[in-house]
């Protein structure tokens, strides 16, 4: 279907249907969006390179596959960044100017998104997901890791607590899932392709569809937009106009298996965690039960949409550099005086 136009988008709870649950995937119920202009300036992209320090091309041996990671900082563990399901690893790009200098800070663009390129793009079940993960850090550090903390948003927090479970990857020490609960994903996929079709589908230009992302699309904080929207479309030549480089809307029988079972495997991971919430969600039993035994940290972080790394990362990084201190992560394991204590397998 084709968007309303820009200077008819619909403001935050206009036509939004009466009694409709609000969610992670629904743009209700959410802060006052920034005021805007039709100003080409004001919107206008922003490169990567001002955030990360490089941008890799990294090939899985044996495949086709090559995933396009972005780097930034040289000491301290890893912080290594999963995006949400239409997002691209841009979308840590301000997070990661404020963590590189105690962290080193990876984000890497999953499959059918972004720069990278694979044998099947619009292969995402979780399954796959977390075998090109789990490649990646594979071929990026081999046997020998360093110390490791997972950060996921959205789908890519389940592709996190997927390869967290698996207990694959040596020296990880930390698990961080922003923003997405089992109970409340899974009520809201029934609605997915509704909110899906209902996002404007064309731009004409890159700067209308950062325009639109901050005035009626998912986010708040226009310099994140500026960076990470670009890395989210193409150019559709039939049309001569922009639109998403990721069609979420052909991946459906997918949805599913990101969520089923989330929450007693996140419970489950030998790791330290943290959930970081929007504050639109709620806990369901399993974590609700789970917090009460004291197995994970929750912080719910104010005024803030769905992407919260985008929306405050000043406040994100924050979060996750105080994890990294309060667990005593060091660049090789956890640092306890006289001892390094590594997490393997």
């Amino acid at each position: 279907m084709e968007p309303a136009p820009l200077s008819s988008l619909q403001e935050e709870g206009e036509g939004e249907p009466a009694g409709e649950d609000s969610s992670a995937f629904s743009p209700a119920a959410v802060p006052p969006r920034p005021a805007t202009h039709h100003s080409l300036q004001k919107y206008a992209p922003l490169d990567w390179s001002a955030y990360f320090d490089e941008e890799r091309r990294v090939a899985i041996p044996g495949t086709d596959d090559v995933f396009n990671v972005y780097t930034a900082g040289s000491e301290g563990p890893v912080v290594f960044c999963l995006h949400g399901g239409g997002y691209s690893g841009l979308s840590f790009a301000l997070a990661a100017r404020q963590m590189k200098d105690k962290a080193r800070v990876v984000a890497m663009d999953l499959r059918g998104h972004g720069k990278s390129t694979t044998s099947n793009d619009l292969d995402l079940s979780i399954e796959t997901l977390t075998n090109d993960v789990i490649a990646v850090i594979r071929a990026m550090y081999g046997d020998s890791p360093p110390a490791i903390i997972l950060v996921g948003h959205s789908m890519g927090g389940s592709v996190a607590v997927h390869v967290a479970a698996r207990r694959e990857i040596r020296n990880l020490h930390g698990l961080v899932v922003i923003d997405v609960v089992e109970g409340t994903a899974m009520a809201s996929l029934v609605h997915m392709q509704k909110i899906l079709s209902n996002r404007a589908q064309h731009f004409p230009s890159i700067e209308k569809a950062i325009e639109w992302s901050v005035k009626g699309g998912p986010l708040r904080n226009i310099e994140s937009a500026r960076v990470s929207i670009p890395s989210t479309l193409k150019y559709d030549e039939s049309r001569e106009c922009y639109t998403y480089r990721t069609p979420l809307e052909q991946t459906e029988k997918y949805w599913k298996g990101w969520y089923e079972g989330l929450s007693d495997k996140f419970l489950s991971c030998p790791v330290q965690k943290i959930l970081l919430l929007a504050g639109t969600d709620r806990l369901d039993r399993a974590l609700t039960i789970g917090q009460m035994q004291g197995k994970f940290q929750m912080v719910v972080v104010r005024h803030t949409g769905h992407a919260i790394q985008e929306d405050v990362p000043e406040e994100f990084a924050s979060h996750i550099l105080n994890f990294i201190s309060r667990n005593k992560i060091g660049p090789n394991g956890v640092e306890i005086p006289g001892l390094i204590k590594k997490w393997g397998h």
